[in-house]
């Protein structure tokens, strides 16, 4: 009963976060991102059974048909949704708290070849966007966003959103982060752009030094005649 429980619960966050679904139906039928929870629900059940090939066996046909790969060993937690999700890796030791979403080519990742705890635990209400990778074993927080394309190798605070190559944080509490019973904040397009600002502020720098540049060379010319 407590499958069938998750189960309707990932449907729902489904309805919730994606406005192309329009029926139950089309969700069973057309999410590969559900697919792929829904066989790693059974296959950590076989794995913390100790039946581990077998556990194995179930999370590579799930790779096989959706192209998301979740190890038995992962820990999810409630209404995970994963939207397109091709090319999605989850490693064994990851730990996945309530209401987060990954969207496709995402990796929660390990850096090495250490026994025990080596990928990262991720908060609730947690946004990992397109072709983001988080590697290590430590903790990104609650309501966190994790930019496209950011490589995170360091703890991630509560309330706060990171891009970049190695990954920033560039917003952190100074703005309001909705909560679970407010809605999770899928805007992940709108994200600080860093390399940018920086760019943006040379220039104005640059303008700055030939306007100054200018006016001496014209006084200087004044001076002459």
């Amino acid at each position: 009963m407590q499958f069938f429980k998750l189960i309707k619960e990932d449907i729902q966050a489904i309805f919730e976060r994606d406005p192309a679904a329009k029926t139950t139906l089309e969700v069973l039928l057309c999410y590969p991102g559900l697919h792929a929870i829904m066989f790693h629900r059974i296959s950590h059940g076989l794995y913390r059974l100790g039946w581990v090939v077998l556990a194995r066996i179930v999370s590579n046909i799930a790779r096989w048909l959706t192209g998301i790969e979740i190890h038995p060993g992962a820990v999810i937690g409630r209404k995970l949704f994963i939207d397109h999700g091709t090319g999605v890796v989850i490693g064994e030791t990851t730990v996945i708290g309530d209401c987060v979403t990954i969207y496709q080519g995402a990796t929660l990742g390990g850096t090495g070849k250490e026994k025990g705890k080596r990928h990262p635990t991720i908060g609730n209400n947690v946004v990992i966007s397109s072709g983001a990778k988080v590697l290590g074993p430590f903790r990104v927080g609650d309501n966190s966003r994790i930019g496209a394309g950011s490589v995170v190798l360091k703890e991630v605070p509560d309330n706060c959103t990171v891009v970049g190559v190695p990954g920033r944080i560039v917003v952190k509490d100074n703005k309001k982060v909705q909560t679970a019973n407010e809605g999770i904040d899928l805007d992940h397009s709108k994200l600080p752009d860093p390399v940018f600002d920086e760019m943006h502020n040379l220039r104005k720098k640059l303008f700055g030094l030939e306007k100054r540049l200018s006016e001496i060379e014209r006084r200087n010319g004044d001076e002459a005649i």
